[in-house]
């Protein structure tokens, strides 16, 4: 029966004193633990992202699809836009709170992107935070898995088949216009349509400042003063 251990000098340690600081030891190893713990599951987090185009719709379907998959509710971010708004509040606020090892689950691939490539950039931004991306409705969107990334490689490929589509029709659009006389650009101003009536009014009133004139009509300073010189005819001394 062991009644204390002695330290070098010789005096006894209380068996109480002991096991006291055996509990202190373990009780820091398991706050260590928790701390580990809580550190990975911080890094593998599931957030959701929802939207519709007007406020004359709802949410529930989309959320209630969300949580059913283990996203939190704190979690699911909203927007009530249109897709084709460059900006998202709600869209901003997800993409800002998503860190490395989170996953970004949709309900479907258009609530997301405004078009194949905006989505396909968008991803591509995740990716590169070292977030994944999954889609409900369209299960084989799932960039967490070997089948899913090899997938929207194909979207990915087929956005840059669009652009280079679109790039040969417009190049070939402005080849025939041009082989009709007619150049591509935007069509020349003339001085008598009535915005150029209007910042020549304005202009020579001398009432407002240049920079509220040209906030007023929409306009940069140089194109003021090339509105305000159209029709006028220069003399030579």
């Amino acid at each position: 029966m062991v009644s204390g251990s002695k330290t070098k000098s010789g005096d006894a340690i209380s068996p109480d004193v002991l096991s006291t600081s055996g509990d202190s030891s373990r009780v820091d190893e398991l706050a260590d633990l928790g701390k580990t713990t809580e550190s990975v599951e911080k890094c593998h987090r599931t957030i959701g992202y929802a939207r519709v185009s007007t406020n004359l719709q709802e949410l529930r379907s989309q959320v209630d699809a969300l949580q059913k998959c283990g996203v939190p509710r704190d979690l699911i971010f909203t927007d009530k836009i249109s897709g084709a708004k460059d900006s998202r509040p709600g869209l901003d606020a997800c993409l800002k709170e998503l860190r490395d090892g989170d996953v970004l689950l949709v309900w479907r691939l258009d609530r997301l992107g405004r078009s194949v490539r905006h989505l396909v950039q968008l991803v591509e931004e995740l990716q590169k935070k070292g977030v994944g991306f999954r889609s409900i409705c369209d299960g084989a969107i799932d960039t967490t898995s070997a089948s899913g990334e090899l997938v929207f490689m194909i979207f990915s490929a087929l956005a840059q088949f669009e652009r280079r589509l679109i790039s040969e029709r417009t190049k070939a659009g402005l080849a025939a216009a041009r082989a009709r006389g007619r150049m591509g650009g935007r069509r020349k101003i003339e001085h008598f349509h009535p915005k150029v009536l209007t910042a020549k009014s304005l202009y020579r009133d001398r009432t407002m400042e240049i920079s509220d004139i040209c906030k007023t009509l929409g306009i940069s300073r140089s194109t003021l003063y090339r509105y305000v010189s159209l029709g006028e005819t220069k003399t030579t001394p």
